[in-house]
């Protein structure tokens, strides 16, 4: 029985994660520019938020609930403008100058870690995911012990987390094959698609 909240967990968890939005290219980006580790500890950023998304709708407070609902627009506004300024750093990223810091390791984790915990955080989609997930399959109600319901949330973290993990093992893979002109190509590429994400959200929230 407990096996089962960590299985649900694990589904939650890869659920979430493995649409490849801006977080997705934001890793896809470090990786190659900086290497696996790089791209893992921002991975990390986006499972640490959804899991803290996870806990919020675990714990089912009606007035965290109303504050999202309410805060929604400007929680969305606010990542949006995020998004669109990461994707304008990373269109001028200079690829020369990014492999030059990470052999002088000048690189900061805790900076990439919380970057993209606050840009997931900006996405209140998950926390209605899982809202939805633990009401309809009684995931979390008053029959739910500590032990399943950690169970649940550590399921969360680990899908979370092995879906980064192995996204970033296998981009990292192929970085080594990758000339320093194509990942100056991949950065202009990659910049678009994160400034259009951001222009997305700000169309909807707007029309």
């Amino acid at each position: 029985m407990l096996i089962g909240f960590l299985l649900k967990g694990l589904f939650l968890g890869l659920l979430v994660s493995v649409p490849l939005g801006p977080v997705g290219l934001m890793c896809i980006q470090r990786t190659i520019s900086r290497g696996l580790k790089s791209g893992f500890i921002s991975g990390l950023g986006a499972a640490a938020a959804d899991t803290f998304y996870a806990i919020l709708a675990g714990v089912g407070f009606g007035f965290i609930v109303s504050f999202i609902n309410r805060e929604k627009y400007w929680i969305q506004l606010i990542g949006a403008i995020i998004i669109i300024l990461i994707g304008i750093k990373t269109f001028y990223t200079n690829p020369a100058s990014e492999i030059r810091n990470q052999r002088n390791k000048k690189n900061k984790p805790m900076g990439e870690f919380l970057s993209v915990f606050f840009i997931t955080l900006s996405n209140p989609v998950p926390f209605f995911v899982f809202l939805a997930s633990f009401a309809g399959f009684s995931m979390m109600d008053e029959n739910t012990n500590y032990l399943s319901g950690i169970l649940l949330i550590g399921g969360v973290f680990v899908g979370a987390l092995a879906w980064w993990y192995i996204l970033s093992l296998v981009i990292s893979k192929f970085r080594n094959k990758i000339r320093l002109k194509n990942i100056w190509w991949l950065n202009k590429i990659m910049g678009v698609f994160i400034i259009v994400c951001g222009l997305v959200v700000l169309y909807k929230l707007f029309f």
